[in-house]
């Protein structure tokens, strides 16, 4: 049976609990948006679109951005993942580590995935270890970190160009996770219950799936 995605959405977001502390988000015209885009290709209304409904035109900025400095870094989807995999879990963020994970999984192997979560980087190459280390670095002690620090990124090529867009890609994926954990934003049933298990159990921090 055919669903309108227009009024389903609405309802959904005007009457379903928010996934997080806010209330249900008010159905406007971007939280519509956001919610289509992910019933067109996830299959349900995630709850950290739920939250963002309330600022779209922030949310559309702050990604906008991460894909700018994606680019501009030449990241591949695998590399991304390692980096938000690496970054989630230092954060202690239950919702990115369990959503990302899950990514690196499909592009990668659900076990490279699950190591990276643990803070194992024996499955990456070199390349991708620089990157994971360079995630943690920034996200659990940026005022801690030295020249010497960026050594492994440029021996894998990385100019200072792309060492500055990795920072910032980091960066920003911080402060998107610090908002949703600290509004209470919890990880998604549909997107636990479709994850390998090897990296569902890896995930032993933050926020718990909703029920």
């Amino acid at each position: 049976m055919e669903y309108d995605v227009t009024t389903d959405v609405r309802a959904d977001l005007g009457t379903e609990p928010s996934g997080s502390f806010l209330a249900p988000t008010p159905p406007s015209e971007g939280a519509q948006r956001l919610g289509r885009d992910d019933l067109e290709q996830l299959g349900y209304v995630m709850n950290a679109s739920r939250l963002w409904g309330r600022l779209p035109a922030e949310h559309d900025a702050l990604f906008a951005l991460l894909g700018g400095a994606a680019r501009t870094a030449g990241l591949s989807m695998r590399q991304r993942g390692v980096l938000v995999a690496a970054c989630a879990s230092t954060l202690g963020d239950s919702y990115c580590s369990l959503a990302w994970g899950g990514k690196l999984a499909s592009v990668a192997d659900p076990d490279v995935a699950a190591t990276v979560l643990r803070g194992d980087d024996t499955r990456l190459d070199t390349g991708e270890r620089a990157l994971a280390q360079w995630a943690r670095t920034v996200t659990a002690d940026p005022n801690g970190t030295t020249p010497e620090d960026l050594d492994a990124l440029r021996a894998a090529g990385y100019d200072d160009t792309q060492v500055a867009a990795i920072t910032l890609f980091v960066a920003l994926r911080v402060a998107f996770s610090t908002v949703n954990d600290a509004l209470g934003a919890r990880p998604d049933r549909a997107l636990v219950d479709g994850l390998p298990e090897v990296v569902r159990d890896a995930v032993t921090w933050g926020r718990t799936p909703e029920e």
